[in-house]
């Protein structure tokens, strides 16, 4: 009597896996078929293609001279700022300050207080500088 039932058991194993499959089956059907019968295909992704946009001979030249400026601005900026950190600060007296107008004024200093103060402003901002005119180039396109 053992064996009668367990092919009884299988039978209903398969008997459940047919009617899943079959289930599967029309839902796929169902999603690709209309009220009105017309099947209706399924629609592949689209696929973007990158629209490449011509650039005109000129542009590109004037866009590689623009490169070309903030490239020499950059290096003008790394030239100072290795001058200003060669600077040496003597506590004698022997470093001044000056500074000119157009029209001839002066002003010195000696204080190397103030141009310790002076020169380590003007480097945070050379510093500051040279770091937009990298992102800049970074961020570059031709």
């Amino acid at each position: 009597m053992e064996t009668k039932t367990k092919q009884a058991a299988k039978t209903r194993n398969e008997v459940i896996t047919t009617k899943k499959d079959v289930k599967a089956k029309l839902t796929t059907e169902a999603k690709s078929a209309t009220v009105s019968g017309s099947v209706i295909k399924p629609k592949a992704p689209q696929q973007t293609k990158p629209i490449k946009t011509l650039v005109n001979l000129d542009d590109r030249i004037q866009n590689f001279e623009k490169l070309r400026g903030l490239a020499n601005n950059r290096e003008q900026l790394v030239g100072k700022l290795n001058e200003l950190t060669k600077f040496n600060y003597n506590h004698d007296g022997s470093s001044q300050f000056t500074l000119r107008d157009s029209t001839g004024l002066e002003f010195k200093t000696t204080n190397t207080n103030f141009i310790h103060l002076v020169t380590s402003q003007l480097q945070s901002t050379l510093e500051k500088r040279k770091q937009e005119i990298e992102a800049q180039i970074v961020q570059f396109e031709l």
